[in-house]
């Protein structure tokens, strides 16, 4: 295998875009290597792994690449194009790469009731089973638990070609990455090391454009007066001057001194104005904004409009059982929210979370405007239906929606010109709009899937001020030690059985 990649100078706009997404984009992708490919929502990460892996040609520039190239989408809506070869594939490669990320035998007939975090694991399965040159992954530990994750790690580190991941899992990247690129629109920037270091030396590098430019701007304001200065001075001169030349001449002036003297004296001033216009063009160009400095949107995403309902419980079922498919079942004791309520639901890939979620969402005690659903999956054609709505909102409620968007990142401008919007921000949208509602529930499904870390921090902040109920399903520790007080665990209990505990 002789992976290799380069992006030369390479730029990209899509139909209808009145600038580029992306913009001079140079970087290296070496054999052997895994670079993590960093950046908020809708900036051009998934874009720049379609072209790195030929799906899209870049509108300027150039790609050099030697060998095959492999592309694992985002979604995992639909199984991928060869999911049947692969798990109907008895050679040594496809059983090593079935072992070694643990897919069963038993899931060739069964795509539909695999959990997203399984199905994951398929994509990536089959992208390695191609063996390709160059393979470029997107988002791929979305949905997987903890031992997900460490199996996933395993495996890419035994990948010797040139690897792309677009990931917003701070510790994997550090784990896998020994470069990343930091996709800023429309540019992008590669560091050394894994994103914590990149993290850190952008951090740095700003710090220092940001005083550079405030020294900067001093300069210029004092060159700034004293080119006003010179040119007061200028005025004056120039004043005196004009009435020295409106004189007449002496009568003994025979040989011109006194007009020469004059327009010696107009010289002088002309060189005055000269030197102060020179000082102003001095201060302006200290004075301009540096390009390298990104603007910082305002961020806090808030839930002024969340409400507690008035009722005992949001959500009442008695004990009970429920039939998961393929002969499993879930044994739960009775599953009670408070209108003030913070609950986690958790438990590894397939045991039966998101089935679990379908059965309680229409038991749920509260009015349907004042719930707020979060899926753990948004269809590409859901996407697109969402976007147009957002779209052909009236003035108003568009600017309301698009500021709780910017508030999570993400610039609305951009997202309202783009024709499909990413996942994340997909889930911003719905977060905003159902926010407006002033919801009494709010359920989320793996509400870190897809956002980026600024986004992540600011749902997390937004989450422990509202007072409503929340039920959150996530693998994301981190974030619902924050918010949780309750947890609803899913354990196997017997080889067909799941039992629910409550643990407070």
């Amino acid at each position: 295998m002789a992976g290799f990649l380069q992006f030369d100078n390479v730029s990209f706009a899509y139909p209808g875009m009145t600038d580029s997404l992306l913009t001079h984009v140079t970087a290296f992708f070496p054999e052997g290597e895994w670079t993590g490919i960093v950046g908020a929502n809708g900036a051009g990460k998934t874009t720049l792994l379609k072209i790195a892996s030929g799906a899209l040609r870049p509108t300027d520039g150039s790609v050099r690449q030697i060998g095959t190239a492999q592309y694992a989408v985002q979604r995992t809506d639909a199984p991928p194009a060869d999911w049947d070869d692969f798990m109907n594939c008895w050679d040594a490669s496809a059983m090593d790469w079935r072992r070694c990320l643990g897919i069963s035998d038993d899931w060739a007939d069964r795509w539909d009731s695999l959990s997203h975090g399984e199905r994951k694991r398929v994509q990536i399965a089959i992208a390695l089973w191609h063996a390709p040159d160059v393979l470029a992954l997107d988002e791929p530990t979305n949905h997987l638990d903890q031992r997900g994750k460490s199996i996933l790690l395993d495996a890419l580190k035994r990948y010797r070609g040139a690897g792309l991941i677009v990931s917003h899992d701070r510790d994997f990247l550090d784990a896998l990455c020994s470069q990343c690129l930091f996709v800023f629109p429309p540019h992008a920037t590669m560091r050394p090391g894994g994103v914590t270091q990149g993290m850190e030396q952008d951090r740095r590098e700003q710090t220092h454009a940001r005083e550079q430019h405030d020294a900067n701007a001093g300069k210029a304001r004092r060159l700034a007066a004293a080119a006003q200065q010179r040119r007061e001075a200028a005025e004056q001169s120039a004043a005196r001057t004009k009435r020295l030349k409106e004189k007449k001449p002496p009568a003994n002036d025979h040989d011109g001194r006194f007009m020469r003297g004059v327009a010696k004296l107009q010289g002088k001033d002309g060189w005055g104005f000269t030197q102060s216009a020179e000082l102003r063009k001095r201060a302006a160009k200290l004075a301009a904004p540096d390009k390298s400095i990104r603007v910082d949107y305002e961020m806090g995403f808030w839930l002024e409009g969340a409400g507690i309902s008035q009722k005992n419980y949001v959500l009442d079922i008695p004990p009970g059982t429920l039939d998961l498919g393929d002969g499993r079942t879930l044994v739960h004791p009775p599953l009670q929210i408070r209108p003030d309520d913070r609950i986690a639901l958790v438990g590894a890939n397939g045991l039966g979370k998101s089935s679990l979620l379908k059965h309680l969402l229409p038991q749920v005690l509260v009015p349907e405007e004042r719930l707020l659903v979060i899926p753990q999956e948004i269809s590409e054609a859901e996407s697109r239906h969402i976007h147009t709505d957002v779209k052909n909102l009236d003035d108003a409620p568009l600017g309301r929606v698009m500021t709780l968007v910017s508030r999570l990142g993400s610039r609305p401008g951009r997202l309202l010109a783009s024709t499909t919007p990413s996942p994340g921000e997909i889930r911003k949208i719905l977060l905003a709009r159902g926010v407006e509602r002033g919801p009494h529930l709010i359920v989320m499904d793996e509400p870190t899937n897809h956002l980026d870390l600024p986004s992540i921090e600011c749902l997390e902040n937004a989450l422990v001020d509202t007072p409503c109920a929340m039920l959150l399903v996530s693998h994301d520790e981190r974030f619902l030690a924050k918010l949780v007080h309750t947890r609803w665990e899913l354990r196997p209990t017997a080889r067909d059985q799941i039992e629910l505990t409550i643990v407070r």
